[in-house]
């Protein structure tokens, strides 16, 4: 079943249930989905599987910047909120690569890039990136390639 399957059948449940984070965040998440795909190709484009996860990614990151934005303002109750829309869109993730996975990914790809300094860490990112499809985010990444080339 593709996300957007997916997200319109949790949609239907959040309605049933009478779930308004979740019909929220997911209505959202279908929104942000087909604005992606309008600007991809126009009115009639869809986004394939790996795109439709970066928009996944892209709205839990900014959700997290809003939350540091309101704990930083001292208003803890609406990063709760934010926190409760996170949760809810973290389930459309693939699960996360681990930290040995993460040390693997890593190390493979500096072995296919030849790398041996940190002023290769651009050609191992672009490796690691495609190779780990989203499954951990950049900064993870990069520290953990700049751990590997010091």
């Amino acid at each position: 079943m593709s996300i957007q399957e997916t997200l319109k059948s949790d949609m239907k449940d959040a309605m049933k249930s009478k779930d308004k984070v979740a019909l929220t965040t997911i209505r959202s998440l279908i929104s942000a989905i087909k604005n992606a795909a309008i600007e991809k190709g126009g009115a009639s484009a869809e986004l394939d599987e790996t795109e439709a996860m970066a928009v996944v990614r892209k709205q839990i990151k900014q959700r997290q910047d809003s939350i540091k934005q309101y704990q930083d303002a001292g208003r803890p109750e609406l990063a709760d909120a934010e926190q409760a829309e996170v949760t809810v869109l973290e389930k459309y993730l693939p699960a996360a690569l681990s930290d040995a996975e993460i040390e693997a990914a890593v190390t493979a790809a500096i072995t296919e890039t030849g790398a041996s300094t940190r002023a290769d860490m651009g050609k191992v990112m672009g490796v690691l990136q495609k190779s780990t499809e989203g499954r951990a985010d950049g900064k993870t990444l990069s520290q953990a390639v700049m751990k590997a080339l010091s």
